[in-house]
């Protein structure tokens, strides 16, 4: 497990990168957290890692963005997928074969995802004040 604290959006985006350091294709990162913790921000850092050029987003309406960059990275927003009916139907399993990194916000409104997926890495974000985040990292590369 690592931990980081970070007071900054700037700190988030390079604990983020220190993360993404490890993570190679096919990899998995499930985030939990409060809305406005800053899953959106950690996911900027992930891309700008991955040297991905377009402006990161939130998913919320897309369901799912995609993004070029070194590897791929496909972002989704689960917050109003409650079953495994909806992962299909939004064929979020169709990017497991595409050789590229998937992080998804909300997975704990699946609580069978991080059993049924497998190593992955979760990312879970504690707002601690307006700007103070604790960032706590798991799984695959992190235990």
């Amino acid at each position: 497990m690592k931990e980081f604290i970070t007071n900054s959006v700037e700190e988030t985006l390079a604990a983020a990168a220190e993360v993404a350091a490890k993570l190679s294709a096919g990899d998995i990162i499930l985030y939990e957290g409060d809305m406005g913790a800053g899953k959106t921000h950690f996911t900027k850092g992930i891309a700008r890692f991955l040297n991905v050029d377009d402006e990161v987003t939130s998913p919320t309406f897309a369901l799912v963005n995609e993004y070029s960059g070194d590897l791929p990275l496909f972002h989704f927003d689960l917050y109003r997928i409650d079953s495994y009916d909806d992962l299909y139907a939004i064929g979020f399993f169709d990017y497991l074969d595409r050789d590229g990194i998937i992080a998804a916000e909300w997975s704990e409104n699946i609580a069978e995802l991080k059993e049924e997926l497998g190593e992955v890495v979760t990312v879970c974000i504690e707002k601690l004040s307006e700007t103070g985040r604790k960032i706590t990292v798991s799984g695959k590369y992190f235990d």
